[in-house]
């Protein structure tokens, strides 16, 4: 590799990874009026968007729909519960392994935010297919980073 093809790598422009990024940050700050109206983190609202669709579940399940770790899931899952809207519990079957269940509080949280992805769809101006393009190309993205 010749010292000019290096420094063309090194471009920022030429980067994958910096509109991944900025356009994360964007989309993700479209979220911040409509959830502090509710009171909620961005992450907060990702992890009552797993509940939503399936309740009673373990942290481990949670930490893997939204990949994250434990050590940045417990933190958020113990001020929801310090909220009011889930509680925590060992199982049954396993005491090792802590079970996230939403309170009535939680649930109805859900129609408090069922507006969300309506107002934050509104606000990004891309149509429709090209919308579906993306979506399919970022999961495949994933997949792929995770050796898929």
């Amino acid at each position: 590799m010749n010292k000019n093809n290096y420094k063309e790598m090194m471009k920022l422009e030429n980067q994958l990874c910096f509109p991944l990024y900025a356009a994360a940050r964007c989309v993700t700050g479209l979220y911040t009026p409509w959830l502090k109206k509710l009171g909620l983190t961005y992450t907060q609202y990702l992890v009552f968007l797993v509940l939503w669709e399936k309740d009673g579940i373990p942290v481990g399940e949670i930490c893997e729909k939204l990949m994250l770790d434990n050590g940045t899931v417990s933190p958020l899952l113990k001020k929801m519960e310090q909220a009011g809207y889930i509680s925590r519990s060992r199982s049954e079957e396993d005491d090792r392994v802590v079970v996230i269940t939403l309170t009535e509080q939680g649930r109805k949280l859900q129609e408090k935010a069922k507006d969300v992805p309506v107002n934050v769809g509104s606000c990004i101006d891309l149509p429709a297919d090209k919308a579906q393009k993306l979506y399919e190309l970022l999961y495949e993205l994933l997949g792929s980073s995770k050796g898929e």
